[in-house]
């Protein structure tokens, strides 16, 4: 019997996707619990259209992620901090700042989580970059970290 998920079942598949199953199986344990549904004609295209639409949304999160990247690729932030003459900082530079600095020059929000710093900065000078904007598009960008 064909069926489509309604949830996630660890022995057969995840949700919204279709499977053959033995029709006991379907009757006395996937039914009664909600687990299933039968695979009917409007059940089919339902499911189709779910994964067509779910589909385009990737789509266009991936398309919109790859475009900040370019805006980003390349690019120069400079922050001015404090420090002192023998060239080190009071403190450090860490992702959250290089977040905001991306933020303000994209106009778009970026998660602190996303930036990836070589090491941590301590020390004035220009560094490498790179920001995780989506699965596989990332974008590279220096420091540049001056003397306040």
């Amino acid at each position: 019997m064909k069926i489509i998920l309604k949830q996630d079942v660890k022995t057969i598949g995840k949700k919204d996707e279709i499977h053959e199953v033995s029709d006991g199986y379907a009757r006395n344990f996937l039914f009664p619990r909600g687990l299933a549904a039968p695979a009917d004609a409007a059940a089919l295209n339902q499911a189709r259209t779910k994964s067509e639409a779910k589909a385009h949304h990737e789509a266009e999160a991936r398309a919109a992620a790859q475009a900040l990247a370019d805006k980003i690729q390349g690019q120069t932030v400079s922050t001015k901090i404090k420090g002192g003459a023998s060239g080190k900082l009071y403190g450090k530079v860490t992702g959250k700042e290089v977040a905001e600095l991306l933020t303000k020059l994209t106009g778009t929000e970026i998660d602190k989580k996303k930036v990836e710093l070589p090491s941590a900065i301590k020390e004035f000078g220009s560094y490498d970059a790179t920001v995780r904007l989506y699965a596989g598009v990332t974008a590279t960008f220096k420091v540049k970290v001056e003397e306040l």
